[in-house]
């Protein structure tokens, strides 16, 4: 049972949480101690907080999951796990996720309460309303990065960085919806009715615009990426980011397998090469130059 408990916490999803480190990183504080420890903290609540919506989204959506060709085999759709058990998970997750956001911090209290009620919303409502449905994804992205803020005092931290994971989000989010069709191919609208409203080849337009939208704004970025005066050293970094992103449109165009941006994080090696190798560059240029 302990190990359908945690299946049903997703924790593969929990990569997304990662983002939670960008306020730390960028302010570079990444080597202080108390500020490293209470962003850590915060990354291990807002796993709690996370694997809460998606046990109430796997009770929302119980019925609808067990005719999912993929979805069907998680443990409350395939009955691994029963309802009273789900139930129970998820209050003691409220319980404990919550309530220690506030002990850490009011700000990360507040913001934990914010995601999950628009994490249920979602599950509720708002997935089923096209283009709202990957907005509201990066919604939770942006809530995200605010936690880790919100437990440390930042001096700078750059406004493009908020427009940056939003446009990642949405990137992702559309690169999702593709997989999902070419997945369910025909019967996509009969497992979720959001995806009868869109379609491959205009799914491939706004993969097309977020693209462009991405590797502009990051390249602004790199021009006002150093709190200590502008620095041209971040440009170097640019490379990278283009790789991961065409990569990553790569391997939706190409594998139906590649439903979840989180999955192919997990199993394709040249992503992951790409994504240390900006890591240690951006941490370089930021950590080594002054």
């Amino acid at each position: 049972m302990l190990k359908n408990l945690i299946e049903t916490l997703r924790p593969r999803q929990w990569t997304k949480n990662f983002v939670i480190f960008a306020g730390l990183i960028f302010d570079r504080q990444l080597f202080s101690v108390v500020p490293a420890l209470r962003v850590l903290a915060a990354f291990g609540i807002f796993c709690l907080v996370s694997g809460l919506t998606y046990t109430i989204n796997d009770i929302i959506d119980l019925k609808a999951d067990r005719q999912h060709p993929q979805k069907c085999h998680r443990p409350l759709a395939s009955g691994r796990l029963s309802l009273k058990q789900a139930i129970i998970l998820a209050i003691l997750l409220a319980l404990v996720g919550l309530s220690t956001g506030f002990l850490l911090s009011w700000k990360l209290g507040l913001i934990s309460i914010a995601y999950t009620l628009l994490m249920l919303a979602y599950s509720k409502w708002l997935k089923h309303i096209m283009i709202v449905d990957v907005m509201v994804i990066a919604a939770g992205f942006l809530l995200r990065v605010l936690a880790g803020i919100s437990v440390i005092q930042v001096s700078f931290f750059s406004p493009w960085l908020f427009i940056l994971t939003a446009l990642l989000a949405l990137f992702l989010g559309f690169g999702k919806r593709i997989a999902e069709l070419r997945l369910l191919e025909g019967n996509a609208g009969e497992f979720r009715k959001v995806l009868n409203g869109y379609s491959i080849p205009l799914l491939n337009q706004y993969l097309i615009v977020m693209l462009a939208a991405i590797l502009i704004t990051y390249m602004l970025y790199t021009f006002s990426a150093h709190p200590q005066g502008p620095s041209y050293a971040m440009m170097l970094t640019i490379p990278f980011v283009f790789f991961g992103i065409f990569r990553y449109m790569y391997l939706i165009q190409n594998f139906n397998t590649a439903s979840a941006p989180e999955e192919i994080l997990l199993k394709d090696h040249p992503l992951q090469a790409a994504i240390l190798l900006w890591g240690v560059a951006v941490m370089l240029i930021l950590y080594l130059r002054y």
